[in-house]
């Protein structure tokens, strides 16, 4: 299914999107001129720190993902129900994401991120603490509580570290988007399978990968923002 789409969307695209860029400024397709771009991108320092801090928290999500259905069925017994409440977080992601659009117009990239990077690793830190008194399995409604706010965090993380990496890379915009992605992905599918792998019964390793994760990317954004000053 993800080949057949993936033809459908190339072929589409190839059919329907001109070329955006004024002639003046287009450049020869080179394997040279590419390997310089993404030289420039590795060593950016601020574009770098920002794709890492972003690779943190998708390493969470994907966390979430390889641990969910175990969770909410084995941990919680819910059975036939974990989609409808594996939806509920989702809500909370989308709501952010609709917030963040108004939200970034007035606040600005920089601050929405450092203040969801604080919330995220500090509830998740208070919360791994109370769980761990529970032991590991919290009352349902705490654990949902918990997730509602951590994935509106997420969601207003995601679109803006990723604008954040970019922001410096206009004039290899192209380039600038593959290796972003490609070093977000790898930290991400590496760091959330291990999450996924540690699930023990209770939810232990996810609060303290939300929590660990959280404290790491804030790092790298802070790190990020020295660079770009």
């Amino acid at each position: 299914m993800f080949l057949v789409l993936s033809i459908i969307a190339f072929a589409w695209l190839a059919a329907r999107q001109p070329e955006t860029l004024p002639v003046d400024r287009r450049s020869p397709f080179s394997f040279r001129r590419i390997g310089r771009a993404i030289a420039e991108v590795c060593t950016h320092r601020a574009a770098f720190n920002y794709a890492v801090a972003a690779g943190f928290i998708f390493a969470a999500m994907i966390g979430y993902l390889t641990s969910a259905q175990q969770i909410f069925q084995d941990t919680y017994g819910l059975g036939a129900m974990f989609p409808l409440f594996f939806a509920v977080l989702a809500l909370a992601l989308g709501a952010a994401s609709i917030a963040n659009a108004r939200l970034v117009m007035r606040f600005g990239m920089r601050f929405l991120t450092g203040r969801a990077l604080i919330v995220l690793t500090g509830v998740s830190a208070a919360f791994f603490v109370a769980a761990a008194a529970m032991p590991g399995q919290p009352p349902f409604w705490a654990f949902m509580s918990y997730g509602m706010v951590t994935f509106f965090c997420l969601g207003i993380l995601f679109g803006n570290l990723t604008a954040m990496a970019m922001e410096p890379l206009g004039h290899i915009a192209g380039v600038g988007a593959a290796v972003v992605s490609t070093l977000t992905g790898l930290i991400s599918f590496l760091l959330g399978t291990a999450v996924g792998l540690a699930y023990d019964g209770t939810v232990l390793p996810l609060v303290a990968a939300f929590a660990a994760f959280g404290a790491l990317s804030f790092l790298f954004v802070r790190r990020g923002d020295g660079a770009s000053t």
